[in-house]
């Protein structure tokens, strides 16, 4: 493996298992958070317990996301120097940020962790409250940071020269609100699923129903809201990629050839040596109106980009495929679920439902992830769009690659830590919280 492919797998590696951690981290607290919300006013203990149990996930991942970030950080500055040399001083505003809501995160959980029957009941839960906030506003600054790289603003390049510095405005760039409500609305979205689903399938294992039944129920309805709203905000995404990054728009949809209208295109098997997609079903039009708007519109094609300029086209596409084949499912199921709510039927009852919620476990974050990849591998071969390329960023230290192979060894061990935990806590859940409260241990 050469330095520079190591050095992008090892970033592309951090950066896959960070998201997932941090979009918990962003998510779970509100959970929590509502949860924690109807214990007090209805005094029903099963609440009280799923606030306590959903409160030691989030300490494990708060944990690990911190260990993954922290890894993230040294990465910037050891794989991509030049980068960081150019980059750190125009968008290095939301990462100093990031860290101040980090630690306000850090605070606040370790007094919700340690204050409960300590604090006053509602000061307790606005603790929480504040992890949910905090968590939340570290995720979108750090997508400030990553839309800067896809629409760089706040300075002045002249002569190979970064000037005039404005780091407010190369936070608030053009694609920052688009990136920022589509990664939000997508982590609620996958977070709510997955979480859901492993409480559906407790249900289905008849494994202490009112305390998994109270949880399913808050953590779908997160889950269905998000999966409803992700199209709205992917319209929104659609149309400024195609304004600001018609070579990515290009690339998502293997499009070639300037076309008006353009073709929608569902799958197909992209041909990147004869630029033909092919076995593909096309919708007439709708690639325009995704893009401007107007059926009728003109969408530039790879043809009118330089060659030197395109991104990677299959992995683009595929990945675009999966991520919006994924959100489609998702809306599906629910609008199921909401409508089994409007007919008052009890899950219980309706068994296939609960299935349904199992089989999405993984899926948000497939399509998460998948996301990621059309982000990232779309905007290739720029790593600040249209004025750093990525291979001119990257170290020309040698022995990257054997970093690429610790760091590997360390996201797995993590995980199987992670899993270990979480399998374990999972399994705690009838021996901690099904017992009268006044046996319950103040955890």
């Amino acid at each position: 493996m050469d330095d520079f492919l190591a050095a992008r797998s090892q970033m592309a590696l951090s950066l896959g298992f960070h998201i997932i951690f941090s979009c918990i981290g962003m998510v779970m607290p509100f959970f929590m958070a509502v949860s924690h919300y109807k214990w007090l006013k209805t005094n029903d203990e099963a609440y009280r317990n799923v606030t306590k149990a959903w409160s030691k996930g989030v300490a494990i991942f708060f944990a690990t996301g911190a260990v993954s970030g922290t890894m993230l950080s040294f990465e910037l500055g050891l794989l991509w120097p030049k980068f960081m040399e150019h980059a750190g001083p125009i968008f290095g505003m939301p990462f100093s940020l990031e860290g101040t809501a980090f630690f306000i995160e850090a605070i606040a959980l370790g007094f919700f962790l340690y204050g409960w029957d300590k604090l006053n009941k509602w000061f307790h839960w606005f603790t929480g409250m504040v992890v949910g906030v905090s968590g939340l506003a570290s995720g979108i600054l750090v997508v400030a940071a990553n839309s800067w790289m896809n629409s760089p603003a706040g300075f002045d390049f002249v002569g190979g020269k970064y000037l005039n510095i404005d780091p407010i405005q190369a936070m608030l760039n053009k694609a920052w609100f688009s990136q920022a409500l589509h990664m939000c609305l997508a982590a609620f979205t996958a977070t709510g699923f997955a979480v859901a689903g492993v409480h559906a399938l407790m249900i289905l294992r008849n494994s202490n129903k009112d305390f998994h039944l109270k949880a399913f129920k808050i953590a779908a309805i997160f889950a269905c809201i998000g999966a409803l709203l992700q199209p709205l905000s992917g319209d929104i995404s659609a149309k400024d990629v195609a304004k600001r990054q018609p070579a990515k728009l290009a690339a998502m949809e293997a499009l070639y050839k300037t076309q008006k209208p353009a073709p929608l295109l569902i799958g197909g098997i992209v041909n990147e040596k004869d630029k033909t997609v092919k076995m593909a079903i096309e919708i007439p039009g709708a690639l325009s109106f995704l893009a401007h708007g107007d059926f009728k519109s003109e969408v530039k094609g790879l043809d009118q980009i330089p060659e030197d300029q395109h991104p990677p086209v299959a992995i683009t596409h595929y990945a675009f495929q999966i991520m919006v084949g994924i959100g489609t499912l998702l809306l599906f199921v629910a609008l199921i679920y909401f409508f089994t709510l409007f007919k008052r039927k009890p899950l219980t009852e309706k068994r296939w439902i609960l299935k349904l919620f199992v089989f999405a476990i993984p899926l948000g974050y497939i399509a998460l992830e998948a996301g990621w990849v059309v982000t990232e591998v779309g905007r290739q071969p720029w790593i600040i769009y249209g004025i750093m390329r990525t291979k001119d960023a990257v170290t020309p230290m040698p022995g990257i690659a054997y970093s690429f192979y610790i760091f590997s060894a360390i996201y797995v061990s993590l995980s199987l830590v992670v899993t270990f935990l979480l399998y374990r806590q999972i399994k705690m859940v009838p021996v901690l919280y099904n017992k009268p409260a006044s046996k319950i241990p103040n955890q």
